[in-house]
């Protein structure tokens, strides 16, 4: 029996990420877009207003406060599980105050420590994912030269951080896990990441996966001259790996498309139920 993962919908609200950056800028439409992933079957909304596609430059605290806290106000008081895409201790904790119930770091503390105590401050889940360095600098840290290459790297990372994290008084049962597709990563890395989570997946921890829409995706549907697949033309490959990753288990996926996701997944409940009228 597969046990179908919960399906995290992307909300940029930023000017600038990969995927669609721009498109959610004003809160309205964001709000909006929010909206309409509830309706395709989202169970959390990420909410973010950082880019952290490689070579971004960070926005102000202040700017990233004003893209995000009125937006997770009003999806939490649209009754919606709220997540915040933030590496920030006070747009977490802003984010806290307005109705989120996630904090979705993908520095997993490194970037800004103080997040994990406002984190355990609250009663809010902590994703933690593997990084390395801003998104200015992450590919000078793509180097995975030990025994073991990315694999065991990442796993050995994170588990340190496991530990900051429950010294910081975060409950092991709030942490989720993520090996932070793209980050720090070359395409090979991603593609070895996905064929074997099972040594992140021996801490014990819930494991999210993010590679929606990602660069390697792209790469991998180059066309003959090698150009690499657009953006927004990588979601048949996305849904290939949704499939993939709920038979392995994972606990959540991260997505853009939740539509075509949550449609998948239908498909695998439904060859779980067996004959029925």
């Amino acid at each position: 029996m597969t046990t179908i993962p919960v399906l995290m919908g992307v909300v940029n609200v930023t000017p600038d990420s990969f995927s669609d950056g721009g498109r959610w800028l004003e809160p309205d439409a964001a709000i909006a877009h929010g909206r309409e992933l509830l309706r395709d079957g989202a169970d959390i909304l990420d909410i973010g207003g950082e880019s952290t596609r490689p070579g971004a430059t960070r926005p102000l605290v202040e700017e990233e406060l004003g893209r995000v806290v009125p937006v997770i106000a009003a999806l939490a008081a649209d009754g919606a599980t709220v997540s915040v895409d933030t590496m920030r201790a006070e747009v977490a904790e802003a984010a806290l105050a307005a109705g989120a119930t996630i904090v979705n770091d993908v520095s997993g503390g490194l970037a800004d420590p103080r997040i994990l105590d406002v984190t355990a401050a609250s009663d809010a889940t902590y994703v933690a994912m593997h990084w390395r360095a801003h998104a200015a600098h992450m590919r000078d840290f793509a180097v995975y030269d030990g025994p073991g290459g990315v694999v065991q790297a990442v796993r050995d990372e994170l588990a340190a951080r496991v530990e900051a994290i429950l010294a910081a008084g975060v409950p092991a049962e709030r942490i989720v896990l993520d090996p932070g597709l793209g980050f720090a990563k070359r395409v090979e890395h991603n593609w070895a990441l996905l064929r074997d989570l099972g040594p992140l997946e021996s801490l014990g921890y819930p494991v999210l996966v993010g590679a929606s829409r990602k660069t390697f995706l792209g790469r991998l549907l180059a066309d003959s001259g090698g150009t690499v697949r657009p953006v927004d033309q990588r979601e048949h490959a996305n849904t290939a790996l949704t499939v993939l990753l709920a038979q392995r288990g994972v606990w959540g996926l991260r997505v853009h498309d939740v539509r075509a996701a949550r449609d998948a997944l239908r498909v695998l409940e439904r060859l779980d139920q067996g004959e029925q009228e």
